[in-house]
């Protein structure tokens, strides 16, 4: 096959007219001859550029309300014969087939039609036929024809086309075929998804067609990448690209701060993808102030979150921290000034968007996928199974340590005391440890756990853990029950007059 072709023909039919006529111009500059059809046609009509509509070449007009409009043998004949394969060459003479070198389509905005809530009818409309038959043809026969299937290529084909004076490589026009499989491949998988919500078929389609490069994986000798749509959910006011870890980090912050939107100033601090530190309080900077306290050692170089405005004051002591990432929904002008110091230091405005539903990762030579873990224990949840009920106070510290514990690394025990996150055991391999290890932390720090509460994402077996918080000074627990021994547990509180309230939902998080 030979390496360069020189265009001669073009079929152009697009939705959107956006950067389309300097190619159009090009084109009919290079006396290419263009075909197309409704509104794309009446555009370079428009121009001032002579265009052959699709109907002459078929003769049959566009019908059923435009439905069908270039599904037809003489128009994908043009597209799919094989230039160096004399029989085809000769049907094209046989049956007056013009031969079609490019091939210019934009699809139908099906996901932007989905995503705005249109009615049904308008959204099945929507669903392209003849255009993701175009390039799916056009690519196919990369060796003979170029395939444009997004305008975010126009730019780099009018490129093409204005160097080499209409001549186009084999390399350019397989290239373009990759990418044209690739828009054909992503917007049959959004269509899939909109008719699969009840996931009556148990298939997998993910397609994400926006990604970057990281610096690196999870460690320098690994490669990484990110695919996803981050300016839609930050504005990154500040700071360096941000790396794998940082994403992971980011990813485990959002989904925490989740958990007090709407509430009183909720300051948080990470650390691999735990809550080092967390406080709510009247003010934003006495929430990072606490927070902070929680565990100053683990905050060097953490991630910070907050649900409210930073403000000046906060921003001043934060500014005292090496951290990575700040972010928060709001900033006011001097907080931003004031955390651009570091020249690193990434600042991340958090908008308002939905959230995916559903984890998938990937496990041996394939996929898991779940529901998200949208539980939040409520008040309402509570069953209270001791003898000693806890109070108004207990009950609100109860649920704040709850929604720390369901974001925090299982096994964990978490303790907390007037809205602030004492101490936590992060991801041991048993209970024990982990309370164990709650208990040195918050020693560590100078917490006194007197009158403080515990949570677990998941029940005691046996009633070790509550004797051991009981010594340590616990006097309320809330965990989810379901141990066959739950009674042992229950019974050595109300021994000592511990609270303890059981939800019936467990939190594991691997």
């Amino acid at each position: 096959m030979s390496n360069t072709k020189t265009a001669k023909s073009a079929l152009i039919s697009v939705f959107s007219k956006d950067g389309l006529a300097p190619i159009v111009k090009k084109l009919d500059e290079l006396n290419v001859t263009i075909y197309s059809t409704g509104g794309t046609e009446k555009f370079i009509k428009d121009l001032g550029v002579n265009v052959v509509p699709v109907e002459d070449v078929t003769s049959y007009p566009s019908i059923l309300g435009g439905r069908v409009k270039t599904l037809h043998p003489k128009v994908f004949g043009g597209i799919l014969n094989r230039q160096n394969n004399d029989s085809d060459v000769a049907e094209l003479e046989q049956y007056q087939i013009p031969q079609i070198d490019i091939v210019i389509v934009d699809l139908y905005p099906f996901e932007k039609t989905v995503a705005s809530g249109a009615p049904e009818q308008d959204i099945i409309e929507k669903i392209d036929i003849g255009g993701i038959s175009l390039i799916r043809a056009a690519a196919k026969n990369f060796a003979d024809v170029t395939c444009v299937s997004s305008v975010n290529d126009y730019e780099e084909f009018l490129e093409i086309i204005s160097q080499g004076n209409g001549n186009i490589t084999l390399e350019d026009r397989k290239r373009f075929a990759a990418k044209a499989f690739n828009v054909s491949s992503h917007y049959d998988s959004a269509i899939f998804n909109y008719f699969n919500t009840s996931q009556d078929i148990t298939s997998l389609k993910i397609s994400e067609t926006k990604g970057q490069e990281l610096r690196y994986g999870e460690n320098p000798h690994q490669k990484g990448y990110f695919f996803g749509d981050f300016d839609a959910m930050f504005t990154k006011l500040h700071g360096k690209e941000l790396s794998y870890n940082n994403l992971l980090d980011v990813d485990a912050a959002v989904n925490l701060m989740s958990e007090f939107k709407g509430e009183a100033p909720t300051f948080a601090v990470l650390k691999h993808n735990n809550a080092c530190g967390l406080a709510q309080r009247e003010t934003v900077l006495q929430s990072y102030t606490d927070a902070l306290a929680g565990d100053p050692v683990s905050a060097f170089g953490g991630i910070l979150i907050s649900n409210t405005e930073i403000d000046k004051a906060t921003a001043e002591e934060i500014h005292k921290l090496f951290c990575e990432v700040v972010i928060a929904p709001s900033y006011s002008p001097e907080a931003v000034e004031i955390l651009k110091g570091k020249k690193n230091r990434i600042l991340l405005v958090q908008k308002e968007i939905d959230l995916p539903k559903i984890q998938i990762r990937s496990c041996l030579n394939g996929n898991l996928v779940q529901d998200k873990d949208l539980k939040t224990d409520a008040g309402e949840d509570l069953i209270t199974a001791t003898k000693t009920a806890p109070t108004a106070e207990q009950i609100e510290d109860l649920l704040f340590a709850s929604k720390i514990c369901k974001h925090t690394k299982s096994n964990t025990i978490v303790f907390a005391k007037g809205k602030q996150l004492l101490a936590s055991g992060t991801g041991q391999t048993s209970r024990v440890d982990a309370l164990k290890h709650s208990i040195e932390k918050a020693r560590s720090f100078n917490f006194d756990l007197n009158g403080a509460v515990m949570a677990s994402d998941a029940f005691f077996p046996f009633p070790d853990c509550v004797e051991i918080a009981g010594n340590a000074g616990i006097k309320a627990v809330i965990q989810p029950g379901g141990s066959i021994k739950d009674q042992l547990s229950i019974d050595y509180c109300d021994q000592y007059r511990i609270a303890m309230v059981i939800t019936g939902t467990r939190h594991f998080k691997h």
